[in-house]
């Protein structure tokens, strides 16, 4: 935790800082009636009932400097698909050092990846604690989306769905700007104390 967060407060100097994760599970879902408008003096209404049109998976970056998001959608999740966007990543930062901060999914921790990792050493992988995702700020990015984007969305196909997340991003990123990370060290300690005093207590019983 406090290695990604060094990463945050003090990034290395001549090199790219990306916070990177999948999005898994994205639906494409059609509402089985007509969203009902917002009027004056009642809010914007849909029905519960929807029939679902398969789903699709993000892969996107967050690079710190800028805000500014990288964003693949597929419609799986499989180790390959996260090494040919690790490709893409360094392709974008040609001959620049990345940082990558990442959770530790068996797609990102692997023989694959850690293959990919020995052959590429401009990268470093920094991985996020377990149960910990609060930690990775492309998380920021996943529900900024979600509660802007694909709340209330309509869609009716998951190629439909896939037009609509890439334009998103496209739309995203005229406006972005970085998140600040503020919980310090010290604030972190705490964290990390009352972690091992729990676990020591699972332990004992």
């Amino acid at each position: 935790m406090l290695e990604v967060v060094g990463l945050y407060m003090q990034p290395p100097e001549h090199a790219v800082v990306l916070c990177v994760d999948e999005k898994t599970g994205i639906q494409a879902l059609d509402r089985t009636q007509a969203l009902l408008p917002l009027r004056a003096g009642q809010p914007r209404a849909w029905s519960n009932e929807y029939v679902r049109h398969g789903t699709r998976t993000m892969l996107a970056a967050l690079e710190l400097k800028t805000g500014k998001v990288t964003a693949h959608v597929r419609d799986n999740r499989r180790s390959e698909t996260f090494l040919e966007f690790m490709d893409a990543l360094v392709a974008k930062h040609h001959h620049q050092r990345l940082c990558v901060v990442l959770d530790n999914l068996n797609t990102h921790t692997n023989d694959t990846a850690a293959q990919w990792l020995a052959a590429h050493p401009q990268v470093t992988f920094h991985y996020s604690p377990t149960h910990a995702s609060w930690v990775n700020l492309i998380e920021c990015f996943f529900s900024i989306m979600t509660k802007q984007g694909l709340q209330q969305a309509v869609h009716r196909s998951g190629r439909e769905l896939q037009s609509f997340l890439n334009a998103y991003v496209r739309q995203y990123n005229r406006t972005s700007g970085p998140f600040t990370w503020t919980k310090g060290p010290d604030k972190l300690q705490r964290i990390i104390q009352l972690t091992r005093q729990h676990q020591a207590t699972c332990a004992i019983h």
